[in-house]
């Protein structure tokens, strides 16, 4: 049995050694958080473009409600009606998804903004009775609650 002690030379290596490995842990954690950083940066960039958007969809959904029944055949009016299904079909490519809020869905508070409660309603469930505003959500996080009208059942 030899108690070898370690060299300068050896215990040099051992140190330089530790020092690379903790240097290239850095590295990669500095490489992750980047492209973590970038990530959130071009989400907060598509969130605020289609943000501008929703309320020319809003606005497209509101003009169809109100159609007067005279237009409801003609050609023009018809492909204005196309133009927000179209729009939609756009922004669902890009990971957007309008939240559910039929009337009847379970309310929410991380989906739904209750805009008019219904006071007079008996139950023990708060359900959504209409829905004021759409709501959408990009990448799985909610970018605008779905303003709603709520009620017990």
């Amino acid at each position: 049995m030899t108690d070898k002690k370690p060299t300068k030379a050896e215990l040099k290596i051992a140190e330089l050694t530790l020092d690379v490995q903790r240097t290239r842990a850095d590295f990669e954690n500095y490489r992750k958080r980047v492209d973590a950083e970038k990530a959130a940066a071009r989400e907060a960039g598509q969130s605020s473009a289609i943000l501008k958007l929703l309320p020319v969809v809003d606005n497209i959904e509101r003009a169809i409600v109100y159609m007067p029944d005279d237009l409801k055949d003609n050609e023009w009016a018809k492909s204005v009606a196309g133009l927000v299904r179209n729009l939609e079909k756009s922004l669902e490519s890009l990971n957007l998804k309008r939240i559910d809020s039929e009337s009847g869905t379970v309310f929410n508070p991380e989906l739904h903004e209750a805009i008019q409660f219904d006071e007079d309603a008996t139950g023990e469930h708060e359900v959504v009775a209409e829905t004021l505003q759409a709501g959408y959500s990009l990448n799985g996080h909610v970018i605008r609650h779905a303003m709603v009208k709520v009620t017990r059942k």
